[in-house]
């Protein structure tokens, strides 16, 4: 069976769920009020599940949930915020497909007074009334450190990367290649390329590294579907190669249990999703916080014994 490591606080982030506000899991008073989330895409499970868990939030303390989708389009998205502004939402939860796109758009909803939330990616300079995310980099460091320990000191490894100026692409390739530094310094990654975060471009660019690269030991992709579609190159070319993925889908795991992944780094987005909801509803009862307040959801490191 898999099983889940929990590792402690490194220097790059808290593997801890922080409160904020003063948050508790308890049910809140219902409160009266509008949040619109505005979701980079529901074409991904992960942000499928944030969804549900933000909409389980919303109906236990009485908000209005207003979802719309950007389907990664970075346009539909800065429409969408701004069609939110215009309906007058209470506070909006956005997840940036674009962590620099969308910031005019997100300071159009600032200016008019309505407060930001920040969910699973950030956006680049600008204060927002919160953030909830998993500890990134830290989720890279577990990746990366097990990747270490089932190679060895020496070998070659791929880095598959998300969407180019995402928070979670910068922070995840941080902490997978500071562990790579500190803990196997000796191993190359011998090829590091984007896939967007997208299954079919995963086993596109891993089977044209496959060509290119004769000697691959491990790869860590940014998150599942990467890892997936690669690992449907990998597996089709025959090679045995490390598959690390993030994000902890259900096809993930599944592969995991069945020991064609090596492991997946576990988010939980259902958290992710109801804890911006309940930072939402907190502001709409007392209002905005005086600065920014960051709060990390914990990670976990899937692996199955039992593949060793």
């Amino acid at each position: 069976m898999p099983k889940t490591m929990t590792k402690p606080r490194t220097a790059l982030g808290g593997l801890v769920l922080t409160a904020a506000f003063g948050l508790t899991a308890s049910p809140a008073l219902a409160a009266d009020g509008t949040i619109g989330l505005s979701v980079s895409t529901l074409n991904n499970p992960f942000f499928v599940t944030l969804r549900d868990g933000a909409q389980e939030a919303a109906g236990r303390l009485g908000l209005d949930l207003v979802v719309v989708d950007a389907q990664d389009s970075v346009s539909k998205q800065v429409s969408d915020i701004e069609d939110l502004v215009t309906r007058g939402v209470d506070v909006l939860i956005v997840n940036p497909t674009d962590s620099d796109a969308v910031v005019p758009a997100v300071r159009g909803a600032i200016d008019a007074e309505i407060p930001v939330i920040a969910v699973d990616r950030g956006v680049n300079n600008v204060e927002l009334s919160s953030f909830v995310v998993s500890d990134n980099a830290a989720g890279g460091v577990l990746a990366g450190t097990f990747i270490c320990e089932r190679i060895g000191a020496q070998g070659s490894v791929v880095e598959l990367e998300g969407i180019p100026g995402v928070s979670a692409t910068r922070d995840r390739g941080a902490g997978f290649n500071e562990a790579i530094a500190e803990s196997c310094p000796e191993v190359e990654v011998v090829a590091r390329q984007t896939a967007n975060f997208n299954r079919a471009e995963g086993l596109s660019v891993m089977e044209n590294i496959l060509v290119a690269q004769p000697e691959i030991d491990a790869l860590f992709a940014h998150n599942d579907e990467m890892a997936l579609g690669a690992l449907q190159a990998v597996e089709s070319s025959g090679r045995d190669i490390l598959v690390v993925g993030f994000d902890a889908t259900d096809d993930a795991v599944g592969s995991v249990e069945d020991c064609r992944m090596g492991a997946t780094v576990a988010q939980q987005p259902d958290q992710l999703g109801s804890q911006a909801v309940e930072i939402a509803q907190e502001i709409v009862t007392n209002g905005p916080p005086s600065e920014q307040t960051d709060v990390f959801v914990e990670l976990r490191l899937v692996t199955n014994d039992a593949c060793d």
